[in-house]
């Protein structure tokens, strides 16, 4: 079969479309035939050499694929070779043929095409485990999400929508801004342009966001937290703005707030399984009632998976972009 390969630690160009050893499923997995994989930041950052897999995991990019199962392996029941399914991955979606265990497999949800199920199973167990597993996100309260344009950010509009929350966002355009609005996203904040802690104040009537969902780390821990209310809930999924803040634990124990900081792929599989096993249970319904949708911004053939992580590197997209096998 054919992966995409990394050289070397680098840029864009290290990635290599190449013929590799195929897959073997072992005891608990399937072998899906790749029709589709969505690039994440995480992907990103494996290229640069920050983010190895982990241990056993496939040595090639990729969180999150579409395809059909093509054979299963000892000891797996409940699925069929030919069953259309998506998955989530600790690596090897950018290739022709990745092993997944069984328990991170879904059907792909009614209404929406094998292609673009590839965009999925990545952002619908983080915004799920983390906004609704772990922070409790409610009816009627508020959630800001930072990067509200997008994968995790447009699933995460879609989702607290569904449920009755109101809801918040950040980016830097008017263009990604009135994408997230179309998603229905309530209250719109320019980061270049506007302070977001003063935007949800004003627009909450100075109570805050209960739950704040946060891609950036310690550049806006601060803020975050004087974003918000009081018995609020920061969840923390990425580091684009650092490593190391400062935390005023005065101004958490006032509010009598939370932080959580969560990463999906090192999970172990019985973790995995179960948050899943929650999105099938919660979150397929919505999507088979239409009520969420996957939303995809351009297909490009795996091959050119370096220029896919250009434009995702380079925040030129509004939710996904995926990479097909042909």
């Amino acid at each position: 079969m054919h992966a995409i390969t990394i050289s070397e630690p680098g840029g864009p160009e290290v990635l290599v479309w190449d013929e590799v050893p195929d897959p073997l499923p072992g005891e608990g997995e399937v072998l899906v035939e790749v029709a589709a994989s969505a690039v994440n930041r995480a992907d990103i950052l494996q290229r640069q050499g920050a983010y190895n897999p982990p241990p056993g995991a496939s040595p090639y990019p990729g969180l999150e694929c579409s395809g059909r199962i093509a054979a299963l392996g000892p000891g797996v029941s409940g699925w069929a070779v030919g069953d259309q399914v998506c998955a989530l991955l600790a690596g090897g979606g950018y290739a022709e043929k990745v092993a997944v265990p069984a328990g991170q497999l879904l059907s792909v949800p009614e209404g929406v095409d094998l292609t673009r199920a590839a965009a999925l199973p990545e952002v619908v167990c983080t915004v799920w485990s983390n906004v609704f597993m772990v922070a409790h996100l409610r009816p009627g309260e508020t959630l800001l999400v930072h990067g509200g344009s997008s994968g995790i950010g447009t699933m995460a509009i879609q989702l607290a929508k569904a449920i009755g929350a109101k809801v918040a966002v950040t980016a830097g355009t008017k263009e990604k801004l009135d994408r997230c609005a179309e998603l229905g996203a309530d209250v719109l904040i320019n980061y270049r342009e506007q302070d977001f802690v003063a935007e949800i104040q004003q627009a909450t009537g100075g109570t805050g966001a209960d739950v704040i969902l946060d891609n950036m780390g310690a550049k806006y821990l601060d803020r975050n937290v004087q974003a918000l209310a009081v018995n609020g809930r920061l969840a923390i999924i990425g580091m684009q703005g650092g490593v190391k803040g400062e935390l005023n634990i005065g101004a958490l124990l006032s509010k009598r707030a939370a932080i959580s900081a969560t990463s999906l792929r090192a999970r172990p599989l019985g973790e995995k399984a179960a948050i899943v096993a929650a999105v099938r249970e919660h979150v397929w319904p919505l999507l088979a009632a239409g009520h969420v949708r996957p939303v995809v911004d351009r297909e490009l053939p795996m091959a050119e998976a370096a220029e896919a992580q250009r434009l995702v590197e380079e925040s030129g997209h509004v939710g996904k972009v995926l990479l097909v096998t042909s």
